[in-house]
């Protein structure tokens, strides 16, 4: 797949400059992209600087043999209104969209046969009322935890986001103390917070569960209809998106590596890359925390360390091809298993025969540095107990991907880490996920925070903001 050849290395900074401001984003992944574009969009000169030989961050595909895999299965919510932003900014909406209405299919593995498959499926009523019929039916909730469960539902929703007390308490103990049994915690508020926060709800900040929570279920009717690529990531965080970034005007070195962001003699920033320095007014550093951390200068923020306190979390993908169809629904979600979400990537992928399942697994830290031969005894056997097709079916291939840092960790106490995009340094912004949000670990949070990063430089630099620009407000 080409893309040009503008990315192979650092931009070229010799020959005639444009007029006008330049900034410097650094990191290629959704929260650099979305700032370059909206810097770009407002009339700024952007170049934007990528380690990697591709844009997309952590949400990007490879090639094997003759499938195009993503390294782990991304989807986003219709609350995820910056996201769908971002969507619609690189022409991308109508390959990743949404349901028409929440359905998500929940297997127990340790149900009789007949009684093993439960749906979440919202009606089209006003909140609470929207999932009432579809909790009431939940056959993996007792009729007491189902009472429970939607006394709990009102007291989150009643919670203050801006409480910072919230940030303190964990979810786990927040869901004991409103009578959620250990069933209740597995079947329902795990099942989506682990998939949205990557972290149980013992190991959960109760304010970023209130929020999800809040926001996905509790909000709008249709906030948690889900959404999914139905192409390969990379056709969106990478192809797409350089399209509108060249579209834009925006200057692309992907395989460029800063070594060091530098106050500039007699104002602005210096930024280096091997071979090259650039020169600029701006600088977003979109990267991890770490990276962000070793490429901080000296005064940028009040507490650097507070960075490094930030802990990360793994996911780990399980990739099987099978020689037929064993799964005729687009996905589901698994219980008294170590299963959690099963995707159908047959489609996307390419595969012209057989079909290819894609397991999301969450909270990982026992996995992830597993063997891959001790995964496929692990978990072959547990889709053989999910799906009966599987046990006459010939395993293909399998193989796994590891993101051992796919997340920040949002543990109680991370609110008061999560730096905003403003430093202390003017002329310098912060954007990740990891940042100061209020949202979890998602491309939600990324988009947001390339907003944000862009909205505050763009202040700096005495530009107006660009009029179709997601508003932060409108989620608020």
């Amino acid at each position: 797949m080409s893309h040009g050849t503008r990315d192979e290395g650092a931009p070229r900074t010799d020959g005639p400059v444009p007029p006008g401001r330049h900034a410097v984003v650094v990191g290629g992944g959704l929260a650099g992209t979305t700032a370059a574009l909206a810097l770009a969009d407002a009339g700024v000169r952007v170049t934007l600087l990528e380690g990697r030989p591709r844009l997309g961050g952590l949400a990007f595909s490879f090639r094997r043999g003759d499938l195009t895999v993503d390294n782990g299965q991304h989807v986003y919510l219709r609350c995820c209104t910056a996201y769908r932003w971002f969507l619609d900014r690189i022409g991308g909406a109508d390959l990743a969209p949404l349901q028409d209405r929440l359905d998500v299919p929940v297997v127990d593995a340790r149900r009789p046969e007949g009684r093993r498959l439960g749906r979440l499926r919202r009606d089209p009523l006003p909140v609470p009322l929207h999932l009432g019929r579809s909790l009431a039916a939940y056959p993996h909730l007792s009729l007491a935890d189902r009472a429970k469960v939607g006394r709990a539902a009102l007291a989150l929703k009643g919670l203050d986001l801006d409480d910072p007390a919230l940030d303190e308490r964990d979810f786990g103990s927040w869901l004991a103390a409103h009578g959620q049994s250990p069933r209740a915690v597995e079947a329902l508020w795990d099942l989506v917070g682990v998939a949205t926060l990557n972290a149980v709800a013992g190991d959960s900040s109760l304010a970023l569960a209130a929020m999800v929570f809040k926001t996905g279920l509790l909000s709008d009717p249709g906030a948690a209809d889900i959404g999914w690529a139905r192409v390969p990531l990379g056709d969106l965080h990478d192809r797409l998106a350089r399209e509108a970034l060249d579209a834009a005007g925006v200057r692309t070195g992907t395989r460029t590596r800063v070594t060091s962001v530098r106050a500039g003699d007699g104002g602005g920033w210096t930024v280096d890359v091997p071979g090259e320095t650039l020169r600029a007014d701006a600088v977003v550093l979109a990267v991890p925390q770490r990276e962000a951390y070793d490429l901080l200068p000296a005064g940028a923020l009040d507490d650097p360390e507070r960075l490094l306190g930030i802990g990360t979390a793994p996911i780990l993908n399980v990739h099987v091809v099978y020689d037929r169809t064993v799964l005729t629904r687009p996905f589901f979600a698994a219980l008294g298993t170590p299963v959690q979400w099963v995707f159908d990537r047959t489609d996307a992928s390419g595969l012209r025969h057989g079909q290819y399942l894609a397991l999301s697994q969450s909270v990982a830290h026992d996995d992830i540095d597993a063997p891959v031969a001790a995964l496929r005894e692990r978990y072959l056997p547990e889709l053989e107990r999910l799906l009966p097709r599987t046990r006459d079916a010939e395993v293909l291939d399998f193989f796994v991907t590891r993101e051992r840092t796919a997340t920040f960790a949002p543990a109680p106490g991370v609110g008061r880490l999560r730096p905003g995009a403003r430093t202390k340094a003017p002329g310098l912004y912060l954007a990740g996920a990891w940042t100061a949000t209020g949202w979890p670990a998602t491309m939600e949070s990324a988009v947001r925070s390339g907003v944000g990063a862009a909205d505050a430089a763009l202040g700096a630099l005495g530009r107006p903001r660009p009029r179709h620009l997601f508003a932060l407000e409108e989620a608020a």
